[in-house]
């Protein structure tokens, strides 16, 4: 057999298997909302997505990217997304209306989110009791961004609608909000808040970018972004579900594996906002937000309901069942399978 032969006879082999492994599945060809792709706390989404993950376990992803989480939620409630990348305090939320979602597998240890207040107004503030009269952005109303702001003020004494919440996104909009003058304060994750502290724009009074910071805020570990969907789906995709969940746990490892330099190479050019080194630096402050292997901790779902019962009067009203919340079954699979 000659090289040209052995190298064609190869090729063949490697489309074969991918071929029989997107007949493998029972949806192939798959819709996905994400409310802010560009922020560090999606990260694992494009990571995925750039190393080609999601292709080699045969599956065609289409992403729709929102300005907030909120917004990407309303996409899988109302149908027109088969699966998506938001916060896990989403699950809680909807089955306190009746309206199930299952997370399948953990992509963020911590919440990754800053609240940073306009160097305008720091010397007027001392405590989240200021956070009184306030315009503070954050990346939607109803996102995961809103409901640290809401949970601090409740615990300061204060209600959320004593402030004004306005939505900004999570990329250079945030960034200009807070440079304009048109906020006092923001609420949202990295790049965003390590670009506005390293510039001097505002100064960080509340910190879930780290477990010594995610314990201050919340008193303990919270899921942060998850793959969540309808039970329904996951029942009748059983495999879609596992080669989505492979492709994840694949690169969560590869984010535990590799140096910020390396990671801040793959991502989208436009993603670094010009500054390449800054953007480096946020990733070296996120990375331990990322689970190493998408599993759940159940004491940190366990605080999310807490959190969620201090400022939802509807998760408050309700009886939660945390383990309809998530399943471990996929994770449990990748473990062994994923190399």
């Amino acid at each position: 057999m000659n090289i040209k032969t052995g190298l064609a006879l190869g090729l063949m082999a490697l489309m074969a298997a991918g071929a029989a492994q997107a007949a493998d599945v029972e949806k192939p060809d798959l819709k996905l909302s994400v409310g802010g792709k560009a922020l560090l706390y999606y990260l694992p989404l494009t990571v995925v997505e750039r190393l080609g993950y999601f292709k080699d376990a045969g599956l065609n992803v289409e992403i729709s990217d929102f300005a907030g989480g909120s917004q990407s939620l309303q996409a899988q409630i109302g149908g027109s997304v088969d699966i998506t990348t938001g916060s896990y305090e989403h699950t809680i939320q909807m089955q306190a209306q009746g309206k199930p979602l299952v997370a399948v597998v953990d992509l963020g240890r911590y919440p990754g989110i800053a609240l940073g207040i306009a160097k305008s107004k720091m010397a007027e503030y001392h405590s989240y009791k200021d956070l009184k009269g306030m315009k503070i952005g954050v990346t939607a109303p109803g996102s995961s961004t809103n409901f640290m702001v809401s949970y601090l003020m409740i615990k300061a004494g204060l209600k959320p609608d004593d402030a004004s919440f306005i939505g900004v996104g999570g990329g250079a909009s945030a960034v200009a909000a807070m440079r304009h003058g048109q906020l006092d304060a923001i609420s949202n994750t990295d790049p965003v808040m390590s670009e506005l502290e390293t510039a001097g724009d505002v100064a960080i009074v509340a910190d879930s970018r780290t477990a010594a910071g995610s314990n201050t805020v919340y008193g303990g570990a919270s899921p942060a972004a998850v793959l969540y969907m309808k039970p329904e789906f996951a029942k009748a995709n059983p495999k879609t579900v596992q080669a989505l969940v492979d492709a994840f746990v694949k690169g969560l490892r590869w984010i535990h594996s590799h140096s910020p330099e390396e990671i801040a190479n793959l991502m989208p050019p436009e993603y670094q906002g010009g500054n390449k080194v800054l953007y480096t630096t946020a990733i070296k402050n996120s990375l331990e937000i990322y689970s190493p292997d998408g599993k759940f901790d159940p004491a940190a779902t366990a605080n999310t309901l807490k959190v969620l019962q201090v400022f939802d009067d509807k998760v408050k009203a309700a009886t939660i069942d945390l383990s309809k919340t998530y399943d471990e079954t996929f994770v449990d699979v990748a473990a062994k399978e994923v190399k």
